[in-house]
């Protein structure tokens, strides 16, 4: 009878609004098709860490491993002559290093974006990527963070860099870019790693007690730290999730933005922009969904994981990448605008030398690659076309790429005195250097789908059965019962 008395009588003319409105039930959308249960999710999932290595692995594995040795060798090069053997001369003093550094560090922005910001938006088609995303993330930052440490030269002289008390009273200098890198890339790859380990501990629990051999109940009972699936386990591992979403949901948007400071704090034309932390903040995220989607359709087809990874997840990022190639092409509308509007004439031929000048080449790539390719994502037919969408996503690393060798060659190949004026070409230690870390990313990569899930299995079984959202009555199975 008590809550009798709470009731409240809804006025006639509000019923006549809500008859009047009728609200129209948008029908969710299905996460996992073909209504597999929770051991099917288990068996997918965990079989493939726990069957055979196949034969494709190794031949990826020992190809990737002999490309990663082109990176050790260069770097054994460069510090054994100095940093002379790389293309950098005056007036080009940042050259592949920079823009390598970069396009990594944009690489690994997808990943934490996908995982922080789409949780705390209760995103719920994240679950089949986050984890190979946040995977791809923090192997980025570690080829990412080759570059600047080997572009101080004495490289052995690089823990200079943090303030560490020292018996010559040597201090970092915090007015250089250098050192904003230093904290705002360590402190992005510490909470990423955390994320992504602390996401994975309810699977490497259900790793460990399906072990069937000591190394690897050893090994998983390690990793999964004590975790035995109670209560308060769980209440510990959402709350310490949410917190971890919360913490690196800001640095997304704070290390590139401090990456572009490393060009907009200078006064040299085409750097000295106050777009540049929206624009590379927006290209990131541009170049990660490109990476997700380049690694994701493979899997997907090799794994066969078609009711995992669904034509949904695929559209959205599709949906995602068209969204951020926009803003950047929006972006390089901007800067002609502003370059003309702010009548500066450095800044106005820096431009202008961009699109016609001897770097013509790169500047027109970067555009068809970056502004034209992902407008086809506007086409539903293009978004169901799965080989379409992994071309369209290499055009995407590939612009992004050109565009970070234009911002960093173009200014400094011609700058304020056309007497100082060169061109830059990189030499075969800098491509050797580069073309090694993809084997390096590749190395570490194929190691994560070998030893860890690669779906975050504890999260998608939340989605994927009636019984973990009894109010879901648009499942079949909720039907199915009410009938």
């Amino acid at each position: 009878m008590a809550h009798e008395a709470h009731d409240v009588a809804i006025p006639e003319e509000a019923k006549a609004l809500i008859q009047e409105a009728k609200p129209v039930d948008v029908p969710r959308r299905v996460l996992v098709e073909n209504n597999r249960d929770y051991n099917w999710i288990t068996e997918k999932v965990c079989g493939i860490v726990e069957a055979k290595t196949p034969l494709w692995w190794w031949i990826c594995f020992c190809t990737a491993g002999m490309v990663a040795t082109f990176t050790l060798f260069g770097l054994v090069y460069l510090v054994s002559t100095g940093v002379g053997v790389w293309g950098l001369a005056n007036p080009v003093n940042w050259g592949w290093a920079i823009v390598n550094f970069v396009f990594w560090i944009g690489i690994g922005h997808a990943g934490t974006l996908i995982s922080a910001i789409l949780c705390l938006l209760k995103q719920r088609w994240r679950t089949s990527i986050n984890r190979t995303a946040e995977a791809m993330t923090i192997f980025a930052v570690c080829c990412a963070g080759i570059f600047p440490l080997f572009h101080v030269g004495r490289v052995w002289f690089a823990w200079w860099l943090f303030p560490v008390p020292n018996a010559n009273a040597i201090w970092p200098n915090f007015r250089s870019p250098l050192e904003w890198d230093v904290f705002a890339v360590s402190t992005y790859f510490t909470v990423s790693a955390l994320f992504w380990y602390m996401g994975m501990i309810p699977d490497l629990g259900l790793l460990r007690d399906r072990a069937k051999t000591l190394w690897r109940k050893y090994f998983y009972g390690v990793l999964a730290m004590g975790w035995r699936n109670s209560a308060k386990h769980w209440k510990n591992y959402e709350m310490a999730y949410l917190v971890l979403a919360g913490l690196s949901t800001p640095l997304v948007l704070s290390v590139h933005t401090i990456v572009s400071f490393d060009f907009a704090a200078s006064i040299l034309p085409g750097w000295h922009t106050t777009i540049f932390p929206p624009y590379f903040v927006a290209g990131a995220i541009f170049s990660g969904f490109g990476m997700v989607l380049t690694l994701m359709l493979p899997l997907r087809s090799v794994f066969k994981l078609h009711d995992l990874i669904t034509q949904y997840h695929i559209d959205a990022m599709c949906k995602i990448t068209l969204a951020t190639g926009s803003m950047v092409g929006y972006a390089y509308a901007m800067e002609f605008f502003i370059a003309w509007y702010g009548a500066n004439s450095f800044e106005a031929f820096a431009f202008v030398n961009r699109a016609g000048g001897q770097y013509f080449w790169a500047y027109w790539i970067m555009i068809a690659c970056n502004v034209i390719s992902p407008q086809l994502f506007w086409f539903k037919w293009v978004r169901e076309n799965t080989t379409l969408v992994w071309v369209i996503s290499i055009f995407v690393n590939v612009g992004m790429w050109f565009e970070r060798f234009v911002i960093t060659v173009t200014s400094l190949a011609n700058d304020f005195l056309p007497s100082s004026w060169g061109y830059y070409s990189p030499t075969i230690v800098d491509i050797y250097t580069y073309v090694g870390t993809f084997g390096l990313f590749s190395v570490l990569f194929l190691l994560f789908l070998r030893f860890l899930p690669l779906i975050a299995i504890a999260e998608i079984k939340a989605l994927a059965c009636p019984q973990a959202d009894p109010h879901n009555v648009d499942h079949p199975l909720n039907q199915k019962k009410s009938k």
